[in-house]
């Protein structure tokens, strides 16, 4: 990922390329098609952006990345 996208997410999300950085590397040595292991995620990256996810949500997003359906593009999310 190139520059551009952290400062993107960072002005959205007030999360700097550091913390991000620091987390993708906490990923990369866990299961990321383990449901306990995505919902610690998504539990840290709520509390470190401020946001509330809902139950309905973490569901959501577990079962996209469970079942690849998360966008090859995401970063246009930002």
């Amino acid at each position: 990922m190139n520059d551009n996208i952290f400062q993107k997410v960072e002005n959205k999300t007030k999360v700097n390329k550091s913390t991000i950085m620091d987390l993708a590397s906490k990923l990369s040595n866990g299961n990321m098609k383990d449901k306990n292991t995505l919902m610690e995620v998504i539990d840290e990256l709520s509390s470190i952006t401020g946001r509330n996810v809902s139950e309905e949500k973490k569901e959501k997003i577990i079962n996209a990345i469970i079942n690849d359906k998360v966008p090859s593009n995401i970063e246009k999310k930002f």
